[in-house]
């Protein structure tokens, strides 16, 4: 199974939401086609078909709890797991 598959399974079984890398989340969100723009600490994706805009910011070398939950339900919302 490769890195990404093993990252997405991580985020989107949501049993560890606090011990998910943030290079993970942003490798993942670069995958499925997000556009990233950073200002600050701030990384914000967006795409254009896609509503939500996702503001993420690193703790640590990890992300947000919140924050890898807000990913999830985009991902589940537009299932964007299957067009892998």
């Amino acid at each position: 199974m490769s890195s990404f598959r093993k990252s997405l399974l991580k985020i989107l079984q949501g049993n560890a939401d606090a011990n998910v890398r943030f290079s993970e989340l942003c490798q993942c969100l670069d995958r499925f086609g997000f556009t990233m723009r950073i200002k600050g600490s701030h990384h914000i994706f967006y795409r254009e078909d896609i509503e939500e805009i996702l503001n993420l910011q690193p703790s640590g070398g990890n992300a947000k709890p919140y924050q890898v939950k807000q990913v999830r339900n985009v991902i589940i919302k537009y299932r964007l797991a299957g067009k892998i």
